[in-house]
């Protein structure tokens, strides 16, 4: 297992240089956030988790068949590593993050464009919404251009 990578994985490279090319920037593996995940975007308060999906043990997925060797030890390595990614998002979300986990049975060819796709739309929606919405004002509380005159000193 020493040998197992746990950066710059394949399907962490493919959506790296998918974000890259769409002129997203971001940082790899803050270690001061929970789980130093994959990437981290500030500008979007947006942290990526790019999972294999054998060691995140992705539920109902082919690429997760548990080892028929040594089962017991598998099954609790994987259940942890499952509730350690729950934790640590939860902790995320209450510092106020948005977590996306992509998984890398959505990164294979035949389903790589939409989920990449599909990505750029949520971080768009997620900017358009902490960005646009803290600009805008409701309308009973914005200013009207003219105003009634006792509201201001006769001398202007």
């Amino acid at each position: 297992m020493a040998s197992i990578r746990g950066k710059d994985t394949k399907p962490e490279l493919l959506v790296r240089k998918f974000l890259f090319a769409r002129g997203f920037r971001y940082r790899l593996n803050h270690p001061r956030l929970p789980g130093h995940p994959d990437i981290v975007m500030r500008k979007y308060r947006t942290v990526i988790f790019v999972n294999g999906c054998f060691w995140h043990g992705h539920d109902g997925c082919s690429c997760f068949v548990l080892p028929k060797t040594n089962t017991d030890f598998w099954r609790a390595k994987i259940e942890r590593n499952k509730t350690r990614d729950v934790e640590e998002q939860r902790r995320l979300a209450a510092m106020g993050w948005h977590c996306i986990t992509i998984w890398e049975c959505q990164l294979k060819p035949a389903l790589r464009q939409q989920t990449l796709e599909s990505l750029a739309c949520t971080l768009y929606r997620v900017f358009l919404r902490d960005h646009v919405s803290s600009y805008s004002q409701p309308m009973e509380s914005a200013p009207i251009a003219a105003e009634p005159a006792e509201g201001y000193n006769a001398s202007h």
